[in-house]
């Protein structure tokens, strides 16, 4: 009977410990989203020109896709719950920071510091998940769970951001992650136990922490800056370059240290690095598919912010949906089939987008082919995280937990960049062909860009159905892999 009941009490605890990482993702998808909204009464309040208002999305954006692969691998090393807290205390504060801001210097200072502390926060979350549930359908339950806080709390922070900024004031976009990070840090004290990782007593790979850490960072501020400084300027180029030469010094580095911080023995397991480059194309084509329908939604249709995220809600509410449905059916049909399925499903919701009228409606141009994109999206993200985590040792939790997050970030930089580009280059094109320029040929070639963004966002999707189709593996078994009994030997000698 006391066993039962001490299996019960494990069982609650785990449990409560997946709402509390959920209270976690909600905070930081919310935060990213929601100062959207706020910007322009941002720069009334510290009079902004808008190269330093742009500073207040990239300040955060820089640092967080950065130093993820490095927070994934520290929670390896120093512990899982250590770094978790920490992660959490640090966005806490600077949040609060953010709020009370009295210029545009400090608010940016404050940004960067919840950029910082995300990258931490967002692979420890992750991989407590992989070390707290049994893989398979618990895990996979888990992720579902995971994913779908996500998804919804993106959506969400569209309408929050916008009813916080005309009834409360801008500074409450920030001010409301206080009081939820102060109840996930009561939570996670009570119910995370400290964790002893058998790595504590080895050296962090200084030199590969430094190069991939800035290498990331140099990369993502130049896909951040490349829609406002052009991708020819030296403003992209010259980032872009460093950021690269960084990174294949850093997989030098790692091909010879003698305790790497990302082995790359780690790209063995099956599926690792094929889920990863699928997670880099997908966030890389969705990521764009709410700028374009907000620009069109607002600028074509004339709503305004708040009734645009109030009608963007449903997309996340069916993507949550699909989400937590997706461990039910990989269940079923497993994670393979789903990968290469779903996604044929958003590039059909593209294609459907890809005709927008210039005299459109929401409901009838824009909200069917966005809620069947965003089903296929919230099975499809599901599933390459289920695919990409199979299989891996507790061990390199973190790693595998940081690698999908920073394909993930740098996926979406570099996709928003690429397809915001191209849609403003179909645009001029369409307008060189006109003799006119009035509002409706401009809200014409407008439209046009849309359309090519869909049409490329489909083709994409298709390309995450085929590399599934070729290179994810179905795993039934969880045999010790071969990477666990390789990294017990280099232990041994």
């Amino acid at each position: 009977m006391a066993q039962k009941n001490i299996a019960t009490a494990r069982s609650v605890n785990r449990w409560l410990i997946l709402v509390l990482l959920a209270l976690a993702q909600f905070m930081l998808t919310v935060d990213i989203t929601v100062v959207n909204i706020a910007l322009p009464s941002i720069q009334q309040a510290f009079s902004l020109n808008n190269v330093t208002l742009q500073w207040i999305v990239t300040a955060y954006v820089v640092p967080f896709g950065g130093f993820l692969l490095l927070g994934g691998r520290c929670a390896d090393f120093f512990g899982r719950r250590r770094i978790f807290l920490s992660g959490l205390v640090v966005f806490t504060l600077a949040s609060l920071g953010s709020g009370l801001a009295t210029s545009g210097t400090f608010l940016i200072f404050s940004r960067a510091l919840q950029g910082l502390a995300a990258a931490f926060m967002t692979p420890t979350a992750l991989s407590l998940v992989l070390v707290t549930y049994a893989e398979g359908h618990e895990r996979n339950t888990a992720l579902s769970v995971l994913s779908a806080v996500g998804a919804a709390g993106g959506s969400l922070g569209v309408v929050l951001g916008g009813i916080f900024t005309q009834y409360l004031g801008w500074q409450w976009n920030f001010f409301a992650n206080v009081p939820i990070g102060l109840l996930v840090w009561i939570l996670a004290i009570i119910f995370i136990d400290v964790d002893r990782p058998d790595a504590h007593q080895r050296r962090l790979d200084v030199p590969g922490a430094v190069l991939a850490t800035f290498g990331l960072m140099a990369l993502v501020y130049a896909l951040v800056q490349a829609p406002q400084v052009g991708w020819q300027s030296l403003g992209t180029l010259l980032p872009a370059a460093i950021g690269l030469l960084l990174l294949f010094a850093f997989l030098l580095n790692e091909a010879r240290a003698a305790s790497p911080l990302m082995p790359l023995r780690i790209f063995r397991l099956p599926n690792v690095l094929a889920a990863n480059l699928l997670m880099f194309l997908n966030t890389a084509s969705t990521y764009a598919t709410l700028f374009f329908a907000t620009l069109y939604v607002q600028n074509i249709l004339g709503y305004s912010p708040l009734l645009t995220g109030l009608d963007f809600l449903p997309f996340g509410i069916v993507c949550a949906a699909a989400a937590t449905l997706t461990s039910s059916l990989s269940k079923k049909v497993g994670y393979r089939l789903l990968l290469i399925l779903a996604p044929l499903v958003m590039a059909l919701g593209s294609f459907l987008v890809s005709g927008l009228p210039v005299q459109g409606s929401y409901w009838a141009n824009v909200a069917p082919g966005m809620l069947i994109l965003f089903v296929g999206l919230g099975i499809t993200m599901v599933s390459i995280t289920i695919a990409g985590t199979s299989g891996v040792a507790e061990q390199e939790s973190g790693l595998v937990s940081g690698l999908l997050s920073t394909f993930q970030q740098v996926g979406t930089a570099l996709g928003l960049a690429v397809l915001t580009a191209v849609a403003a280059w179909s645009t001029q094109q369409a307008l060189q062909q006109e003799s006119i320029h009035g509002p409706q040929q401009i809200a014409a070639a407008t439209v046009y860009g849309f359309h090519i963004g869909y049409l490329i966002e489909a083709g994409l999707a298709l390309l995450i159905a085929i590399g599934a189709l070729m290179f994810i593996r179905s795993q039934r078994s969880h045999p010790k892999t071969e990477i666990v009994a390789e990294r017990e030997t280099e232990e041994v000698v």
